[in-house]
């Protein structure tokens, strides 16, 4: 089958653009409507979507911190949301956030393995391992955790959630009412696991899904996320400016990949992109500066902080001067280090810093028509810097139909993106195998050997 691109719906109902909730189009209610999450995902799907994708926060930073700006201050949990959204669409993956950091291992596994039940088989997990003193606040903690630690944490979080999706072989429900016998007892199958932050004996008390496991999505992009993707993603969502740090991200964890043993096509790289989608070049810039021009100068000095790990301060800079150094940080390492090379690259004052990152959070924002919009997708497809992408409409639900309407059409007349979905499981849409149970391979091994 020829290789096609894969494409993730990055649809925060507040808006993805730090100013959309401002945009006449959008409603201002959006991160708590249920009814315009639910447009998006019937919408998403129509464009033939593999996955709804979307970010969480476990904590409201005040003083300037608000990353997601003031229309994401309160939203819905997305794994409840995505329960509630699973009835009303078919084929439409659900990918959540979860954080290995403040969340057990039990409770991570249960809760997706039950939205991979609900959907059919439609779940993924985003893992993240959640950066900020204000969350380590609302978890018993002063501090966060030290940017090694919680890799490790994460590593081994992964691991047991694995470990319990397996608790249950496939066939292990019989539901014989004839005799009596509900499920096969020699079946099911404890963990006992014990690690350096674990220990969980398990089973887990969740049946497999028609998809075997959720799909894992992780979005490291520093050594140690390197590290945790290249073993445990399937789907790696990833940010870059330039095609060549795309490639040599793509082809590090490709290698990363095959010296761990795994077969690197099993591992989709999905970088963001935010287009701003115009039937010619002004339309598209119209749409740009037009929301651009909503920007509260709080929410992009605010959003600056928020990505560089909460240490930059900008009270008392002058917005139209350079951008000060940031301080090191123990959150968002990767993401500091992408700020500060976007601001020196261009030559951006703070205020031409946050109005160009306002969309796409370090993300690439591509302003153009849909030729050239899928020139620049298509390049990347081919070259080795993208297995497809994470799209970031600007804002609900004008771009995300523009996308659809117009760019969705230019990728399937040039046989890049699929006319129709090719499975009903997450996993069968973005070609990954079905994860055979650990158990079931262990018997069939030493079948084999007898």
């Amino acid at each position: 089958m020829t290789r096609k691109i894969r494409l993730g719906a990055f649809l925060p109902g507040g808006g993805q653009h730090v100013a959309s909730w401002r945009h006449s189009d959008q409603p201002a209610d959006g991160a708590t409507s249920f009814e315009f999450h639910k447009q998006l995902a019937k919408t998403a799907e129509r464009g033939l979507f593999d996955a709804y994708f979307l970010a969480d926060n476990l904590a409201i930073g005040f003083g300037g911190a608000r990353e997601g700006g003031n229309a994401r201050v309160a939203g819905f949990e997305p794994v409840t949301l995505f329960s509630a959204l699973a009835p009303f669409t078919k084929n439409l993956g659900f990918i959540a956030t979860a954080s290995t950091t403040y969340e057990e291992p039990y409770n991570t596994a249960r809760k997706f393995a039950s939205l991979d039940l609900i959907s059919g088989g439609r779940a993924g997990w985003n893992v993240v391992t959640t950066t900020g003193d204000p969350t380590a606040q609302n978890f018993n903690r002063e501090t966060q955790l030290p940017h090694a630690a919680r890799y490790r944490r994460a590593a081994e979080h992964v691991d047991v959630v694995r470990k319990l999706w397996d608790s249950f072989e496939d066939d292990a429900f019989l539901r014989d009412k004839e005799r009596g016998v509900f499920y096969d007892p020699e079946k099911l199958h404890e963990s006992e696991h014990r690690g350096e932050h674990f220990q969980v004996r398990g089973p887990l008390n969740v049946a497999r899904s028609p998809q075997g496991h959720p799909v894992i999505v992780q979005a490291g992009q520093s050594d140690d996320g390197r590290g945790l993707a290249a073993a445990t993603a399937e789907v790696i969502f990833t940010a870059h400016q330039h095609i060549g740090t795309a490639q040599e991200f793509y082809r590090d964890i490709k290698a990363r990949a095959r010296g761990l043993g795994r077969n690197p096509d099993h591992i989709l790289i999905m970088p963001g992109v935010s287009p701003f989608v115009g039937r010619t070049l002004e339309e598209a810039r119209e749409k740009y500066d037009r929301l651009t021009a909503l920007i509260v100068e709080e929410d992009g000095v605010g959003l600056l902080n928020g990505l560089t790990g909460g240490t930059l301060d900008l009270r008392g800079y002058d917005l139209d001067g350079p951008l000060p150094p940031a301080p090191p940080t123990e959150g968002m390492k990767s993401r500091q280090a992408l700020i500060r090379q976007i601001a020196d690259e261009n030559n951006f004052t703070i205020r031409q810093l946050y109005q160009w990152i306002a969309s796409a959070r370090g993300h690439y924002t591509i302003v153009g028509t849909p030729e050239t919009i899928v020139d620049t997708l298509q390049e990347w497809f081919e070259n080795e810097a993208a297995d497809g992408f994470n799209i970031l409409p600007p804002w609900l639900p004008t771009a995300l139909d523009d996308f659809v309407d117009l760019v969705i059409p230019e990728l399937q007349r040039r046989g890049l993106f699929r006319t129709a979905y090719e499975g009903t499981t997450l996993r069968e849409n973005l070609g990954l195998p079905f994860p055979v149970n650990r158990w079931a391979r262990a018997r069939a091994a030493v079948q084999a050997a007898e």
